[in-house]
């Protein structure tokens, strides 16, 4: 596989979407509960799903767009 395949470009654009997303998911996310007083151990579940929901969200949307920037030549 060549090193500037569109297959690479796109596993790199989510791998750099999953892991912005998870810090802004878990900054977010801890702001969140903070915020809302969510109870104990609840408030891990809930930075957590929001940590992975934004992670997801970011990795799909910044893969697409890699996905679409690789057949264009410049």
């Amino acid at each position: 596989m060549a090193r500037d395949s569109c297959l690479a470009r796109v596993t790199a654009g989510v791998a750099v979407g999953g892991a912005i997303g998870g810090a802004v998911g878990a900054v977010y996310g801890t702001y969140e509960a903070i915020r809302f007083k969510v109870p104990g151990f609840h408030k891990i579940r809930y930075v957590g799903q929001t940590t992975l929901g934004s992670a997801a969200i970011f990795g799909l949307f910044l893969g697409a767009g890699s996905l679409i920037h690789c057949g264009k030549s410049y």
